[in-house]
């Protein structure tokens, strides 16, 4: 069977890199076998989600290169979650409950100070019609709670197991006790659903056959289970993977406004670095630049992902950055340098690439080529001696060579003594791209200029 999976964001915030990795994940699965990946937007929280944060969604997957063959609002489905709860009640296995904030805080400390668990004591089920009909006429609307299959004897009920096991993908064997769990809310007072319940519903519904999100869903997953076999529907196969950490250690999550897809698209980061990174941070492939989702796809198995934390660094993303952008053809590029007003072609871009972290640098060196700059002289004899030796045009990857040795053999100077001030009145720079590339891009008239000290 071919893969169905879905990359799942609320549209209340944008995109950072901690759901690319989840979304990656998932479109890497469904591509390697040639499955579907569905785009959901889980926007039911109806005061933080906006049409804002869901264009900028589709927006920066598009950028990064995804592409879904089905795309669903969860705002679309109210009338299938409000089906499938009367389903649940039909089978006794949704109640509606009328506690208060408070009065669910005052429970729970009462029992902590009981030595007991904070667990609902399942007092909506002892509820008789006239209790219910007294508590609406007061004003209060029901919230309504899954019952778990975690029956004691004491409850009047035939006891049940309180295990909920499945082999997970990534982490192997897992076990949930939701004998130690709440009764979920599955739908607010307001009559909202929320996402442990209409996440379910659409996975049936969307034919989903497998989940591949973060560990911290482990234990809603346990639930979930639970909630999907109420519904007669076998659970689509699970994988839980670890969640990135800082090159400190600590958590990303007070930090990921900073981690944005659209703070990296405007810093000038590449969407197949962006990818590369995410793709392979936290398994046992070395993380390498990768110019195509394909070859990501090729290397792609959960097998490979590790429990352990992935360690997300911004430098490792600039450096990972820097080296697809050394590798990359002129033709991948040319648009933009032209938009930026970068000419010299290929010829330029195979000379700079393997100095820039982002394409944007390129336009450093194009001024630094083709625009005046102050020269920086060193040794003024040597360089005056070099502008005499300068040979006539049209020049080529042979005339630094051939210049430098000319001017060894007038001068006696050799290694850093020779280069270095030759460097600094060509380019003005300390370090930069070979100069015998950058030489003929330089030109005559400018190298001449410059190595008499002028600007130019």
């Amino acid at each position: 069977m071919k893969p169905t999976v879905r990359f799942a964001p609320s549209p209340t915030g944008r995109l950072h890199i901690g759901n690319i990795r989840t979304a990656v994940l998932n479109y890497l699965l469904a591509r390697r076998a040639g499955g579907t990946f569905i785009l959901r937007l889980d926007d039911t929280d109806r005061e933080r989600s906006t049409d804002a944060f869901a264009e900028g969604i589709r927006t920066d997957l598009r950028w990064l290169g995804f592409e879904w063959q089905r795309e669903e609002r969860q705002s679309d489905r109210m009338a299938r979650y409000a089906e499938a709860a009367e389903e649940l009640k039909s089978k006794g296995r949704l109640y509606p409950c009328y506690e208060t904030e408070d009065e669910l805080d005052r429970k729970r400390k009462r029992q902590l100070g009981r030595g007991m668990p904070p667990i609902y004591d399942r007092a909506g089920l002892k509820l008789t019609d006239a209790d219910k009909a007294k508590l609406e006429a007061e004003g209060r609307r029901p919230h309504w709670r899954f019952r778990l299959d975690n029956t004691s004897a004491e409850s009047g009920l035939a006891p049940l197991p309180t295990i909920v096991s499945w082999n997970d993908l990534i982490r192997g064997d897992q076990t949930v006790d939701i004998g130690s769990l709440s009764d979920p809310v599955l739908i607010r007072e307001d009559g909202t659903p929320l996402y442990t319940f209409t996440s379910v519903v659409d996975d049936i519904d969307f034919a989903i056959t497998h989940i591949v999100r973060g560990e911290d869903h482990v234990t809603n997953s346990g639930v979930q289970i639970s909630i999907f076999e109420a519904l007669g529907a076998v659970p689509p196969a699970l994988a839980h993977h670890s969640l990135l950490i800082g090159a400190d250690g600590h958590a990303l999550s007070k930090r990921l406004g900073t981690l944005s897809i659209e703070t990296f698209r405007s810093d000038g980061l590449e969407p197949m670095a962006i990818l590369s990174h995410a793709a392979l941070v936290g398994t046992s492939d070395a993380i390498e630049p990768h110019a195509k989702l394909e070859e990501l796809a090729a290397l792609f198995d959960l097998g490979k992902i590790s429990t352990a934390p992935g360690r997300f660094d911004v430098e490792e993303l600039k450096s990972l950055n820097a080296k697809l952008l050394h590798k990359t053809a002129y033709e991948a590029v040319a648009e933009r340098l032209q938009g930026m007003g970068i000419s010299g072609g290929a010829a330029f871009w195979d000379a700079v690439r393997g100095n820039i972290t982002l394409v944007g640098d390129a336009r450093d060196w194009w001024t630094v080529v083709y625009a005046e700059i102050d020269p920086v002289i060193e040794n003024i004899d040597l360089t005056t001696k070099a502008a005499g030796l300068l040979p006539p045009e049209p020049w080529d990857a042979t005339t630094w060579g051939a210049l430098t040795a000319k001017v060894s053999a007038e001068t006696g100077l050799k290694g850093r003594a020779l280069f270095h001030p030759l460097r600094l009145a060509l380019t003005g720079r300390e370090a930069g791209p070979e100069l015998k590339a950058l030489l003929p891009l330089i030109g005559r008239s400018r190298a001449e200029t410059r190595l008499l000290g002028k600007r130019g």
